[in-house]
């Protein structure tokens, strides 16, 4: 899916959690963050096109390990252990690509080093991928609008 239907569907779920959250724009801005954390390993993704991490794509392939479950709990588990106001926010950012990934064509290996793939009948950049962005910006706004209180009352 584009990084956009990844922004999306991560400020919905996102929005879900803000008003239960003390810090809710820290909260908000760590789980956008961590959406576009499992596209590092591609060339062609917005946060993989940086020069210096090209080292990090010679060792890990589009949709591999970085795309797993299983990395996505590593990775968490040291949220939890060392930042953990930031674990859940993390959690549901990359959680979110993740899931959103296993509706694609070429889907997701969710539980990596095993080979079964967690796959749909979406194609990246396709109508239907428009219209699941369209639907989720569409619940975002009301989202918005009932939790705007929430949202700035810090």
């Amino acid at each position: 899916m584009l990084i956009r239907t990844h922004l999306a569907i991560t400020l919905c779920l996102t929005l879900f959690f803000i008003p239960f959250v003390r810090y809710p724009i820290l909260f908000l801005l760590v789980a956008l963050l961590a959406t576009y954390i499992p596209d590092i390993d591609s060339k062609k993704s917005r946060i993989g096109n940086h020069w210096y991490l090209r080292p990090f794509q010679w060792i890990a392939r589009h949709r591999g390990f970085v795309h797993s479950f299983s990395f996505l709990l590593l990775l968490s588990l040291i949220f939890v252990f060392f930042i953990p106001f930031l674990a859940l926010p993390f959690f549901l950012g990359y959680s979110s690509h993740l899931i959103a990934d296993s509706f694609t064509l070429r889907g997701i290996r969710p539980f990596f080093p095993l080979r079964c793939v967690s796959k749909g009948n979406i194609t990246t950049g396709g109508v239907n991928e428009f219209n699941v962005f369209v639907f989720f910006i569409l619940v975002d706004v009301i989202l918005f609008v009932t939790n705007f209180y929430s949202f700035f009352n810090m």
